[in-house]
C-alpha cells in the first residue's frame, strides 16, 4: 500500500493544485482512478498573515503544528506544505513534527540540479525572495539564486495576495510575471522558479523567457514519489 500523504494547506488555489496534481499523475503508476490516501488540513490564511507579516516564524510553525497534528492523526505517514513562504516556520516545526516532511525548495533544487541550472530566478512573496527558505538549499548544491529588485518584489506580493490566492488570474499580471523574469534573465539566470503555489496557475511555460521549475507540481510529484516507493 502507498503510505499516506498530510497536506498543510496554506491558500485554497495552491493546495488544490497540489491535491489535483496528486490524484491525477498517480494514476500514470498506480492505474485508472488511484493514488495514494490523501488528508489535507487547511487553517486559514487568515491566522497565518498576522505572524507572517510580522516576521514571527515562530507562531506560523505553532499553526503549522496545528495542523500536521491532525493529519497524523489520520494516518499520514509523511507531510507537505504546497507554500513555499511557509517553510521559512521549517526550523521550527521540524522538531516537534510527529512525521517527517518533505522540503519544497529540496525538491526544486534536485530538478534544478538534474537541468543543469546554475542560477535560478526566485518568483514569489516578498518574504520567501528575501527569506532564506531557497538560499539555505540552492547553497548546498551550488547552485546560485538571484530575486526581482526591490519595486518588483512589492508588485509580485501585491499580485500574490490580492489576485492569486483569490483565484484572480489577469493578463496584465502574468505579462508582469514575464516582464519581471526577463530582467532575471538579462542577471545570467537560466531558470525561473515559481515559488509561490499560485504562480503555475498564470505563468505559461510556453511563454517564459525562461525555462519554470514549477514548485506545486515538483512537490506534489515527490510526494507520490515517497508514497508509492
Amino acid at each position: 500500500m502507498p503510505k499516506h500523504i498530510g497536506i498543510v494547506a496554506g491558500s485554497a488555489e495552491g493546495a488544490a493544485l497540489c491535491y489535483r496534481t496528486i490524484c491525477l499523475e498517480s494514476q500514470n503508476q498506480l492505474g485508472e482512478h488511484n493514488h495514494p490516501e490523501v488528508t489535507m488540513n487547511s487553517i486559514p490564511m487568515a491566522r497565518h498573515m498576522p505572524p507572517i507579516i510580522a516576521d514571527d516564524w515562530k507562531t506560523v510553525a505553532e499553526l503549522m503544528l496545528e495542523s500536521v497534528e491532525k493529519v497524523a492523526l489520520a494516518g499520514a505517514d509523511f507531510a507537505i506544505c504546497p507554500d513555499n513562504t511557509y517553510h521559512q516556520a521549517f526550523d521550527f516545526l521540524l522538531p516537534r513534527s510527529p512525521i517527517p516532511w518533505l522540503h519544497i525548495a529540496s525538491v526544486v533544487g534536485k530538478e534544478a540540479e538534474r537541468n543543469g541550472y546554475k542560477r535560478l530566478g526566485i518568483l514569489g512573496t516578498k518574504y520567501l525572495a528575501e527569506g532564506p527558505v531557497y538560499s539555505s538549499r540552492l547553497n548546498e548544491l551550488g547552485i546560485e539564486r538571484e530575486i526581482p529588485d526591490l519595486e518588483d518584489r512589492i508588485r509580485i506580493n501585491e499580485i500574490v495576495f490580492k489576485e492569486l490566492v483569490n483565484g484572480v488570474f489577469l493578463e496584465s499580471s502574468r505579462i508582469y510575471f514575464n516582464k519581471v523574469t526577463e530582467k532575471l534573465k538579462s542577471r545570467g539566470c537560466d531558470a525561473v522558479v515559481l515559488g509561490c503555489t499560485e504562480i503555475p496557475l498564470i505563468v505559461r511555460p510556453d511563454d517564459c523567457p525562461l525555462p519554470t521549475l514549477d514548485s506545486t507540481r515538483l512537490l506534489a510529484r515527490a510526494a507520490i514519489k515517497e508514497a508509492i516507493q
